[in-house]
């Protein structure tokens, strides 16, 4: 057989495995994003055959999308990623909106769907077309798009890396790479073969467990030395300290299965100035916004604990360059301030906790594993995680935190798929038993777009903290009133419609892209994110008339490290 056609088999790392283990119908363990596209003039017919075609001369560059999972005998150890050949036509679906559908109806649809389990038989993955939305600020059609990706097979980063397959940065498609077909067929590997290869990567990977041993030892036990001198509950010195047990709040319980989904977008360059100001990074910026929208959340239903919330940051283990569809990531804690009414203390308090975390990070990150035998692994996981959420243990046990935020970099130009602009990037992510919240947050052509999944039951309401965390970002405005310019106040006349793309008024659906909102009156106020120096408008009665503004959506990403003071932050979905 030659070599082209020979299928492939890699076995899942024990981390990538690991979300496949823990994965029950209360918690799906995909991530994705909710994605509002722009045709071109004069593309005609339905976007899902479109789409089917492009992604079909993508994928010999694209092969997290054509593999499927292959189960060890028994279940004994990680099961391995073979190749498959993905049908297309299931795995990019088509959905008809109703008449006069808006934003909000394409977040209760992505709401629905996030909690359906991708089908394990097939490539893990699935796209979901929304058709029947109105046109675009510049004529084009909208079309609306959420994409499903198993966390097993892709990190935040991993995931950016596929899109940067996937996308275009203009309206013309490139010319796709050509590779050697991979075989599509059935596999087939005997099962002492399967075992063999098993037990020796086990035995590889206790060999090397045995090699670092002891430099691990000493390294973790330094760190946790200085890690507990910073906390009370170790009675440590009174100092910012990410080490604390979480206060409990209704999303800090036993999931269930349904969801709710919310969206904001908020201007990158003003992000970072107003981060530039206060000696801050665009990270410590994502948690100081939504540590001031939890406050005033919680403060609106006289739930805001005394102590200060918690929030669970992803952390990158991934190499500069590194694009391997896996995940390398670990978890840190960071404290949000939440029980600091002053904003300039509570900015304070993060910036003390970020560093906090970095420094009790730096020196255990290289030993931080993502990949641990596994002989066994999969019965112990998978009864532990269903005997977790069948005895409702997360109503019961102490928590570490309270949700999970996680700032993903993205790509700072316009992007295009199948010749339709990308005109917003909503990240959908994953809730699991006591963390029923997690906002993930992601950069794109001069934007920070928001996408926020919560529990059905614990915060069904998920879009009015969305729109806190644009009454958070005009607030921060008065922390650096050099920067708080006329744009400041027209942003906060337009904040509640900013994110929305779709709407519907008199019956009639409003041309809305990214930031157009359109008064009832008539008088329009646009915002075209990644257009530098479009003019914002807005009519207050008979004072304020063609008040103009340059919302700034001039490049880069929200990477680690965006001031030179600080260092490597946080950065997976």
């Amino acid at each position: 057989m030659p070599a082209a056609d020979t299928p492939r088999m890699k076995q899942l790392s024990g981390l990538d495995a690991t979300f496949l283990f823990l994965e029950t119908p209360e918690m799906p363990m995909h991530v994705g994003a909710l994605q509002l596209l722009q045709r071109p003039a004069g593309q005609r017919g339905r976007f899902a055959p479109l789409l089917r075609k492009h992604v079909a001369a993508r994928l010999p560059a694209a092969p997290v999308l054509c593999r499927r999972l292959w189960w060890m005998p028994l279940n004994l150890a990680n099961p391995a990623w073979v190749d498959a050949r993905p049908d297309l036509r299931w795995h990019i679906v088509e959905h008809r909106l109703s008449a006069g559908a808006g934003m909000a109806e394409l977040r209760a649809r992505v709401a629905e769907l996030h909690v359906e389990l991708l089908d394990r038989e097939r490539p893990l993955w699935r796209m979901h077309v929304f058709e029947g939305l109105g046109p675009g600020p510049d004529g084009g059609q909208l079309v609306g798009l959420y994409t499903q990706l198993h966390h097993a097979a892709v990190d935040g980063q991993a995931a950016v890396a596929l899109a940067q397959v996937l996308l275009d940065p203009s309206p013309e498609p490139r010319q796709p790479p050509r590779r050697a077909p991979r075989r599509g067929g059935v596999f087939q590997l005997g099962m002492s073969e399967m075992l063999r290869g098993a037990l020796a990567r086990q035995a590889s990977q206790v060999a090397h467990i045995v090699r670092e041993l002891p430099a691990t030892v000493g390294t973790v036990k330094d760190a946790a030395l200085a890690a507990a001198s910073r906390s009370t509950l170790f009675g440590g010195r009174a100092r910012e300290s990410n080490i604390t047990l979480a206060p409990r709040l209704p999303i800090n319980a036993t999931v269930g299965r349904t969801r709710a989904f919310g969206t904001a977008s908020l201007p990158l360059a003003q992000v970072k100035a107003l981060g530039k100001a206060l000696d801050a990074t665009v990270n410590d910026m994502v948690l100081m916004l939504c540590g001031s929208a939890l406050r005033r959340y919680h403060a609106r239903r006289q739930l805001l604990p005394r102590k200060s919330m918690v929030a669970a940051v992803p952390i990158s283990l991934r190499e500069a360059g590194d694009t391997r569809a896996d995940n390398q990531a670990s978890m840190s804690l960071v404290s949000l301030g939440t029980h600091i009414a002053d904003p300039r203390k509570r900015l304070e308090h993060v910036l003390a906790a970020t560093e906090a975390m970095k420094a009790a990070m730096g020196s255990v990150e290289s030993l931080l594993p993502t990949d641990f035998p596994s002989l066994g692994v999969p019965w112990l996981m998978e009864a532990a995680a269903s005997l977790y959420g069948r005895a409702r243990l997360a109503d019961r046990i102490p928590q570490v935190a309270n949700l999970v935020i996680s700032n993903v970099p993205g790509v700072p130009v316009p992007l295009y798929l199948a010749g339709a602009r990308i005109l917003s990037n909503h990240p959908t992510s994953i809730v699991v038993h006591g963390l029923g919240l997690n906002i993930t947050v992601q950069s794109q052509a001069g934007w920070l777009d928001f996408g926020l999944m919560a529990d059905g039951e614990a915060m069904p309401d998920v879009q009015l903290l969305a729109d806190d965390l644009r009454v958070a970002f005009e607030d921060l405005h008065e922390l650096v009133p050099e920067i708080a310019s006329p744009e400041a106040s027209l942003f906060g006349l337009a904040r509640r419609g900013l994110g929305q793309a779709v709407d519907v008024a008199t019956g009639v659906a409003t041309r809305t892209a990214r930031g157009v909102v359109d008064s009832a009156a008539g008088v329009a106020a646009r915002t075209a994110r990644g257009v530098v120096d479009t003019a914002v408008r807005t009519a207050v009665g008979s004072v304020v008339r063609g008040a103009g503004a340059a919302l700034n959506s001039g490049g880069g990403g929200s990477g680690r490290g965006t001031s030179g003071r600080r260092g490597k932050g946080h950065g997976e979905g």
